[in-house]
């Protein structure tokens, strides 16, 4: 069942709620989330052209070059090896782009700590590949970052993508270290991206949540993005008055 009070569907109708200190003096945060191939790139991108808008990129660069070494590559030829220091390096890195600075009034980042805890990290626990002790300690991290460094978001777009149209993307993108990846482990990391994202009975999380098509042609998203943006610009406007109206306030 899906969170009715918590999602923004894909009509597009407008919903706020504030969800992050109002005196705090970090960007409008939006964290675009969805499986490999669900279009994140494209949405992103669209982005660039405002001017008072920051994107941020998934790292995949980093980590295909760690001093010299493909960490991405290395998660998927010897899973059970890497996936501890592979999840490791993926918080830092995320990390580092929730807490960068930047002039505008508005971040958007390609997925983000949350996801990697939550879909990514759990797929490997629930596969064998982090054990108990390795699980527990990324966990730990996870829930001291999250309370003692500013990693608040305040909207998340969700690409809501079958898996069978994520596999045929990644096939036509053709990234050398996705080459052998199944069916199956879309479907998997699809399962978990709707409870973290749409499942009623989840309180994982409570920040609003526009969940778009992505299966629709990328070609073909163009309209629902735009309209996307202008949303996310009109929540902005919204969170810079409930800001100064609340730093107003006498304490």
């Amino acid at each position: 069942m899906m969170r009715k009070s918590n999602i923004i569907s894909a009509t597009f109708k407008y919903f706020y709620r504030g969800m992050s200190s109002k005196t705090s003096n970090r960007p409008f945060t939006v964290i675009v989330e969805g499986n490999i191939g669900s279009g994140k790139t494209t949405f992103i991108n669209h982005f660039q052209r405002y001017d008072d808008v920051a994107t941020f990129a998934e790292p995949v660069d980093k980590w295909r070059d760690v001093n010299g070494h493909n960490l991405l590559e290395l998660l998927y030829s010897d899973t059970k090896k890497t996936a501890m220091t592979f999840q490791s390096y993926v918080q830092l890195t995320m990390v580092d782009i929730h807490t960068r600075r930047c002039p505008q009034p508005i971040k958007v980042m390609e997925r983000s700590l949350f996801s990697a805890r939550h879909c990514f990290v759990e797929n490997l626990h629930q596969n064998g590949f982090l054990d108990g002790p390795e699980y527990a300690v990324l966990d730990e991290w996870f829930k001291w970052l999250c309370k003692k460094v500013d990693v608040e978001v305040d909207m998340i777009v969700y690409l809501r993508t079958s898996p069978e149209v994520a596999l045929d993307r990644i096939k036509k993108r053709g990234r050398n270290e996705e080459r052998e990846v199944p069916l199956s482990y879309l479907e998997q990391l699809h399962a978990l991206h709707e409870k973290w994202l749409c499942e009623e009975k989840n309180n994982i999380t409570a920040i609003p949540v526009l969940v778009i098509d992505g299966d629709k042609m990328l070609s073909d998203m163009e309209d629902e993005i735009k309209r996307c943006a202008q949303l996310i610009l009109d929540s902005k406007n919204q969170y810079t008055a409930d800001v100064l109206m609340h730093s107003n306030v006498p304490a």
